[in-house]
Formats: structure tokens, sequence, C-alpha cells
């Protein structure tokens, strides 16, 4: 099966910031699809952000060309070679915004999340560490595919806060891991499969802070153009107070072109 991939990508500053630290990426020939969210005094947020998206781009790109360069960290057998990939590219990133930060008084306690999705054919895989997120939208059904490493989240798995309770909690903002923090990171990988018809979102906190995920599975079903989809996301939040930067990134699965010329044909031999 062939597939095309189709794409919305905006950020906004929000109503409440002064910066904007979030930044992403989207480079549909390689097929890699990121997230930021940088946290840290003065500038060093924008700034982890920054090295992680340039970082994770250049490793991936690079591979693209030798699919023998080495990885940073261990092969997981229990993934694809493309996760594994994904896995190698944020390890990096990890690394460097953490020698940049012991290097630099200015960026000390830099860090960013990441949410990172690398489709290989109909395979995506996906790569996270931090709360910035990942959803997949089949038929009528959203599913997050990514957990949050967060305080409250934490609480919530282990019973002790409702998901309400988390949302309203003081704490929502304080993430139990990230890139930079220290010299080595837990990167949460996964895969699965895409179908046409599939829709993919992955964003930062700014969105899931402010708008509910009925509102989000609302305006993925209804959407037919990705670049208004985003739009619209990015506008739900800052009708919401706008309390964070938003970033979000729409995908829509298709068919591809000659997929869809090959079944017109075939449907004529048929008639």
């Amino acid at each position: 099966m062939t597939i095309q991939i189709l794409h919305g990508a905006q950020s906004d500053i929000g109503r409440k910031r002064l910066q904007n630290e979030d930044r992403y990426c989207v480079d549909p020939t390689l097929g890699l699809y990121i997230v930021c969210d940088g946290m840290g005094g003065s500038n060093a947020g924008e700034v982890a952000s920054a090295l992680a998206i340039e970082t994770i781009h250049r490793h991936i790109n690079e591979a693209s060309q030798n699919p023998a360069m080495p990885l940073s960290g261990s092969w997981d057998p229990s993934t694809s070679p493309t996760t594994n990939r994904l896995a190698s590219a944020i390890r990096l990133a990890n690394e460097l915004i953490y020698r940049e930060s012991m290097a630099k008084p200015e960026w000390t306690g830099m860090g960013t999340t990441v949410v990172a999705a690398l489709i290989t054919d109909n395979l995506l895989s996906f790569g996270h560490v931090g709360d910035s997120r990942l959803y997949l939208l089949r038929q009528t059904t959203l599913q997050p595919l990514t957990i949050d490493h967060s305080w409250v989240a934490e609480q919530v798995r282990t019973g002790m806060m409702t998901e309400d309770q988390a949302e309203r909690s003081p704490r929502r903002n304080i993430v139990t891991r990230a890139l930079g923090v220290d010299r080595r990171v837990d990167v949460t990988l996964g895969e699965t499969p895409l179908q046409p018809g599939d829709r993919v979102l992955l964003c930062s906190d700014g969105l899931t802070k402010g708008v509910r995920p009925a509102a989000i599975l609302d305006s993925l079903v209804r959407a037919e153009d990705m670049s208004a989809l985003s739009e619209d996301l990015i506008a739900q939040a800052n009708n919401a107070g706008g309390e964070d930067n938003t970033t979000v990134i729409v995908l829509s699965v298709r068919d591809a072109p000659e997929t869809n010329l090959w079944h017109r044909l075939r449907d004529r031999l048929a008639i």
C-alpha cells in the first residue's frame, strides 16, 4: 500500500508569554515531523528547542543518505530500524543540549520536550520525551499514542489524582523528563501502521492545556484542509486563554495518486 501525507503546521506565541520557545520541523521528503517545547530562563528555552530540532533533522537526513551510520544508544530489537534511528537522533539532541548547558552559564538548566514522528512507507515511528503529545485519529476515534512524562500524569496513573484534578493542579507544568537535563535520557518509543483516512496530530501542551479532547476530535474529523485545521486549533487554544505557546502539526493520510489511478482503472475493467 502506497500512501500520501498532506500536512498543516503552525506555531503561535499565545496571549500570555513574551516569546515563543516552541519550535517545529516539517520535512515531507524525509517523512519527519517534530514539535519541541523549550524551557529555561532568559532565551535558553528557545535555544534548547532549536538545538533539538536541528540535531534530530540533521541526523535523520544524514542517515537517509548513509543507512549504515552508527546509532547513538543501544539497538531495540522490538522496534523497526526506522524507530531505532529516530531514537538515536533524539538521544544525540539530548547529549548536545546537555553539553551546551554545561558549557555556557547563561544556558544552565535549559531543556526541551520533544515529540517526533518519522514515516517510512506506511509505518509511523515515534519517540517522545516530556509532555508534548502525539494523537492518531482513525475513523472517529482519537487515540493518544504518547503518555505525558509529567508529575500530574504520574499521579493520575497511580490513582492519586483524577484527570479533572490534574487539569486544575498548580503542578501541571512540571515535567519529569526532558531533553538536556541529564547526560542520558530515556526516550519512549512506539510505532504503528498508517491507513488511508488516518489523521495524525503532534502538539505542544499549549493546545492540550486549553482545548478539550472532544473539541480536538471534532476539528480533526470535520476539517478538509490541513493548513486551515492547524490555524483552527491554534485559534481554539488562544480563545481558551492562550496561556502558553502553542504548536501543532496535523497530517492527513491518503491513498497515493498512482494508487487512486489504479483503483479507477481496475473498477473500469471490472465493469
